[in-house]
């Protein structure tokens, strides 16, 4: 089995997933598996003589109960290319190293990321940070229009500064966060795990979920055991609080909820 899941990673290693109009993630190393989360948890050197029913319970028990060290044991290395707004929600992930291409040192490319018109939604009434209904046909050719011009624009003037022999740390300073940057982003399966979970969320940003969900699939092939009670555990599990609890408690003996207000606009929220 351990072999077969080690054929499946190395079938994914340095190719390049695309996202996106201009982007892609890639593979480029991992270090360990779900073998070496079950070896680090029982502390052993080696295979071992666990079947693989009693490894898949063992990293289930591991992932239930928060016991987090085994699966920093594993750790992996993405290639990024992503628009810079992308890289600025994703940079305040900390737990993860990361080395980004520099518009110091390097021409930046004249790639923009322009969303797809159906992604055209009008400002949310009741989220600040989130989308609302999706824009009219006539607002999408607009707003398409005034990006595309922009970026043509922007992309000119940018080549102008650089022919003029400008510096390329100042030539830069008026690119837009649309622009691509790429880089190396190294971090270990914890935290790895965490940061899907936020970035796979409904309420995370549409782009970066395009980048989460291909990570995912990543994972899954190094760690098909961790992936799989990551999901069902973390991913598709909620916590609830002690009122939230207590709440539960009362409703399975066929009492009615004592939450009320916000407070039980939540707690419906995680049932639902």
């Amino acid at each position: 089995m351990a072999h077969c899941i080690a054929e499946e990673a190395e079938k994914i290693l340095d190719k390049a997933y695309p996202v996106l109009d201009y982007g892609f993630i890639r593979l480029v190393d991992y270090c360990g598996s779900d073998d070496r989360i079950v070896q680090s948890a029982r502390v052993s050197y080696g295979a071992g003589t666990k079947t693989y029913r009693q490894d898949q319970g063992l990293i289930n028990y591991l992932m239930r109960n928060n016991h987090t060290s085994p699966f920093e044991q594993v750790s992996f290395t993405f290639h990024v290319k992503m628009p810079i707004f992308v890289a600025r929600q994703w940079i305040r992930h900390r737990t993860a190293r990361v080395n980004e291409i520099s518009g110091r040192y390097s021409v930046m490319s004249d790639e923009y990321y322009t969303p797809d018109k159906d992604q055209l939604n009008f400002q949310s009434v009741s989220n600040r940070q989130g989308r609302g209904e999706v824009a009219d046909n006539e607002t999408q050719k607009k707003v398409l229009k005034i990006i595309e011009e922009d970026h043509k624009i922007i992309s000119e003037n940018y080549h102008k500064m650089l022919d003029m022999g400008l510096a390329r740390e100042i030539a830069r300073i008026d690119l837009p966060l649309s622009q691509y940057t790429e880089w190396y982003w190294q971090i270990d399966l914890h935290n790895l795990f965490h940061f899907l979970s936020l970035r796979l969320d409904n309420h995370a940003q549409l782009e970066i979920r395009e980048y989460a969900k291909i990570m995912l699939e990543m994972v899954r092939k190094v760690c098909p055991m961790a992936t799989k009670a990551y999901e069902d555990l973390r991913l598709g599990g909620k916590s609830f609080s002690a009122s939230e609890v207590n709440a539960l408690k009362k409703m399975l003996n066929g009492e009615e909820c004592p939450l009320t207000g916000r407070s039980k606009e939540i707690f419906e929220e995680k049932l639902s």
